[in-house]
């Protein structure tokens, strides 16, 4: 089989000579999409005989994506980050892979790692990912008799290993495009708003929250997801603490605790309501319940790592 490595880029040139080089051992060509940089980058590409393609940035991942995708010719496509790299060891499996391949699989999975350097939404530090993909699907027929057309795809899980080593936090960039697509489409479909929720709860700052206060509220409202209201709950208790709006924590908590089931995110945040009170007794009670009490539901260090510094602090003083 062929392989065509394809990546959407922006200012890349500290990371992208690094990708390129881990890939060209089984790259029949490289594509790159470049939305707009201001390096190198685009040399780069060059040099590495890549077909760079020019595309107005739209604040849209998955029309860049698409994009580059069509411009692929091979059999399979491997959609690659510049921030990523296969060392000699995976290298040496994925060639093998694309010498051994059934052309019958459709996607193949390969082991994410290194998630948690630059984090902005994952609790794991490895995981399965699609990255290889067929580029041209066809649709078999199965089954002796009632046969039926194949709909799911075939899916190969491999075991060779991307390292994730980015340069920088991309979330001040995410949250601006959340922000845009709540703008124009008048709101964010469940995986989105999910997403948004543990990137907020993972790598967003203060204002990140406020900024959300009315979305979320709004979409709280609207709710049927048991689990993604704690979740939005959680948001808008940080929220109003920030801004300094007493009477909607005192909401958002107790509908909070009606519900049950306290996550770790919660009883973390009453912690830091009572600690920045002065309330240091009644800070370290929900900092246990958070630590030894609950369970996290989009930020495991709300349990395993922010409430332990107060308890292990026994003047309070925190870190």
């Amino acid at each position: 089989m062929t392989i065509s490595v394809c990546l959407i880029v922006k200012n890349e040139e500290k990371v992208l000579e690094r990708c390129l080089s881990s890939l060209k051992c089984i790259a029949d060509e490289f594509v790159v999409v470049d939305t707009g940089s201001q390096d190198a980058t685009k040399e780069i590409a060059e040099r590495f005989g890549a077909k760079v393609y020019d595309l107005e940035w739209q604040d849209d991942f998955a029309a860049a994506r698409n994009h580059a995708f069509s411009k692929c010719s091979c059999d399979y496509i491997y959609s690659a980050d510049a921030d990523e790299v296969i060392d000699e060891k995976n290298q040496d499996r994925f060639v093998r892979l694309k010498s051994a391949l059934d052309p019958s699989v459709d996607i193949v999975q390969f082991l994410y790692t290194n998630q948690l350097e630059y984090n902005t939404t994952y609790n794991f530090d490895s995981e399965l990912r699609p990255k290889l993909y067929r580029r041209l699907r066809s649709f078999v027929w199965e089954g002796e008799v009632h046969e039926r057309v194949r709909l799911d795809p075939v899916i190969f899980d491999s075991d060779i290993e991307i390292i994730h080593k980015p340069s920088s936090l991309h979330s001040g960039r995410d949250f601006e495009i959340f922000k845009k697509v709540i703008r124009n489409k008048g709101g964010l479909d469940a995986r989105l708003l999910d997403m948004y929720l543990r990137e907020l709860a993972v790598s967003g700052e203060d204002k990140d929250f406020t900024d959300a206060m009315e979305y979320v509220s709004g979409a709280l409202e609207k709710e049927s997801d048991a689990p993604r209201i704690k979740d939005e709950l959680y948001v808008l208790m940080r929220a109003c603490r920030v801004a300094g709006d007493n009477e909607g924590f005192m909401k958002y908590s107790l509908r909070a605790l009606a519900l049950g089931d306290v996550t770790s995110e919660t009883a973390f945040e009453l912690g830091e309501r009572y600690r920045l009170a002065g309330d240091m007794a009644e800070a370290r009670m929900w900092y246990y319940n958070a630590a030894n009490e609950t369970e996290a539901s989009l930020d495991h260090r709300y349990k395993d790592e922010y409430p332990l510094v107060y308890l292990k602090d026994a003047d309070g003083d925190g870190a």
